[in-house]
């Protein structure tokens, strides 16, 4: 239906003024722009009320979500501790051995062992390991953890199994390990340490870079890469590995006993070998699978997973805290008010 002409004033026998709505703005000055104003703030209020009634939803589920998944955080645990049914514990240790977050760090594999003891059905547990090493202090802390409960359960043995590779600190783990299996492709050993580090000296200069470096005690720059290397700092670092090398060899030593070739001048030199060869220095005891050890050695193929992951209410509450400014910034905006002219 055609709008009437803007200019004049519209009749009663028009239908397009019959509608209570054009009436109520008909004998108003420019009625016909604060009609459209009235429609178009209508629209705005609906929009609106919708949007407020879509962040109330969106809290609704959140909460919903929360809950969920403490319910089933909660009752995962009470279930691996409380679990009488005898079951072969699994421990996987993936990635880099650190004390940060993105890998695998010693709470989070003791809490694991710790969980894993606990359980009433535990008939012997087997650490999964597929890493290439990390940090000698969280490796060093697993060691002792593992050391000290099987002071604590003697009757609960622990395996170790590698999978592609268990090299440097992920070694010095397994080493508390009753027995290690491994693949015959899979790689073992480097059993040393290593400091790395860069020099730019030379490229200062060509650069026509000056170093000014101000400390307050005589090595407080010890191994700066943009100054020279001296050679105390060099002999201090050396100190530093071999200190560190020798707790190492002393750990593998008191786990591994007799069936370490003490006569292999090799077996520390960082050097790795493949599960085959590591067989044969006394690296490894058998090649085995998890499922093989847990069926053939530990006599028990059901298998309950006790790797801690990260804490799920964790992950849930720092998902919420990003989520919900969005939602109480975008309720805030709606409640700016919009003026039409």
């Amino acid at each position: 239906m055609d709008r009437p002409d803007s200019s004049n004033t519209p009749g009663t026998n028009d239908p397009w003024t019959n509608d209570p709505v054009v009436k109520k703005h008909a004998k108003q000055p420019d009625w016909e722009k604060k009609l459209i104003a009235d429609i178009a703030t209508s629209a705005i209020k609906e929009q609106r009320r919708a949007r407020r009634w879509g962040i109330f939803f969106k809290l609704l589920f959140f909460a919903y979500i929360t809950f969920i998944g403490v319910v089933i955080w909660q009752g995962q645990a009470t279930d691996m501790v409380t679990s009488s049914k005898q079951h072969t514990a699994l421990i996987n240790i993936e990635g880099a051995i650190t004390n940060g977050t993105d890998g695998t760090n010693a709470n989070m594999i003791i809490e694991s062992l710790q969980t894993a003891y606990k359980s009433k059905g535990t008939v012997g547990i087997i650490i999964n390991v597929n890493s290439p090493g990390g940090s000698p202090v969280q490796s060093g802390l697993v060691y002792d953890e593992i050391k000290r409960q099987k002071a604590l359960y003697p009757d609960i043995p622990v395996y170790a199994v590698i999978g592609e590779v268990c090299a440097s600190g992920c070694y010095y783990i397994i080493a508390a390990s009753d027995r290690i299996y491994a693949d015959k492709a899979s790689l073992v050993g480097s059993i040393g340490v290593r400091m790395d580090g860069f020099g730019f000296v030379d490229a200062m200069k060509l650069l026509g870079v000056e170093r000014r470096l101000l400390t307050a005690g005589e090595n407080k720059a010890f191994l700066d890469p943009f100054s020279p290397l001296r050679e105390d700092e060099k002999a201090h670092a050396e100190s530093l590995l071999k200190s560190i090398h020798q707790q190492f060899i002393d750990v593998v030593k008191e786990g591994r006993g007799d069936k370490i070739a003490h006569s292999q001048n090799d077996l520390f030199s960082g050097l790795i070998w493949t599960g085959e060869q590591g067989m044969e220095k006394g690296l490894i005891d058998d090649l085995g699978s998890v499922r093989y050890v847990a069926r053939e050695i530990i006599k028990e193929k059901h298998i309950i997973d006790f790797t801690q992951q990260d804490d799920l209410l964790q992950k849930l509450t720092q998902r919420i805290s990003t989520e919900i400014p969005k939602i109480f910034k975008s309720l805030l905006s709606e409640q700016q008010s919009i003026n039409l002219q």
